[in-house]
């Protein structure tokens, strides 16, 4: 008696097959993603010396031009600090966005089996240190050029919101240009009226902070500018996909 044939196995379906596979923590990978650009960083020294730079001879000529003029210097003091960080902050997230471009590597992190959100989260939490790294040597410099005391902690906690929605907003336009001919060029076009809401709410909170105005008046500001961020973490987190895809 001859014995049957064995059946068979029948093929797993493919999503089956990827359900199976080890999916890795997505806290861990916005962490190495962050880490991999501040090893970078730390080795090259490019980012964030340019964005220094740029910085301290920003912080030079508001302070030269405001010399003879002691009110003149108080009252625009949270203007020079928000200007200042923010176009030393658009200096460092297209030469980041770019240099992943240019080196081959962000197509590798696109074709990487990991979510597409952990890969936004942990290049702006990169790009967020560097640009709060500038933010602080800004408000050091701007404490002993303009005689102004800014380590306040209300202005701090103004300073960590503002630069958290510029961040945001500034890695999400910076993916869509990066691919740009005129990249330079094209991310602050797209990233000023974008970053607008944050701006605003950013200097009026300051100014009234290092005023010394009532609560009343700063307040409102703060709540709108943690709202805003709220919006741009969300926006971002749907929109990355379908922004890096194009």
């Amino acid at each position: 008696m001859s014995a049957e044939p064995k059946a068979e196995p029948r093929a797993v379906p493919r999503a089956r097959r990827a359900a199976r596979r080890p999916v890795t923590p997505y806290l861990r990978v916005v962490g190495a993603i962050a880490w991999k650009d501040l090893r970078a960083e730390i080795r090259s020294r490019e980012l964030i010396n340019s964005m220094v730079l740029f910085t301290l001879m920003t912080v030079l000529i508001f302070s030269l031009a405001l010399e003879l003029d002691k009110e003149a210097r108080q009252t625009t003091v949270a203007g020079v600090l928000w200007v200042t960080v923010i176009f030393a902050g658009i200096l460092g997230l297209g030469r980041s966005l770019a240099a992943e471009k240019d080196r081959g590597s962000l197509d590798a992190l696109l074709l990487a089996p990991i979510d597409r959100s952990a890969l936004f989260f942990g290049k702006m939490l990169g790009n967020l240190l560097f640009v709060l790294v500038v933010a602080l040597v800004l408000v050091a410099l701007l404490t002993v050029l303009f005689n102004v005391s800014l380590f306040e902690p209300r202005l701090l906690v103004v300073l960590g919101l503002g630069t958290l929605g510029f961040s945001t907003v500034g890695t999400l336009l910076s993916s869509m240009s990066v691919h740009a001919r005129a990249r330079e060029a094209m991310l602050p076009i797209l990233l000023m009226p974008v970053v607008l809401p944050v701006l605003i709410s950013a200097v009026r909170a300051s100014t009234a902070i290092l005023e010394q105005m009532p609560r009343a008046d700063w307040l409102p500001w703060i709540q709108l500018l943690a709202v805003a961020d709220v919006m741009f973490l969300v926006g971002a987190y749907v929109l990355f996909d379908y922004v890096v895809e194009e």
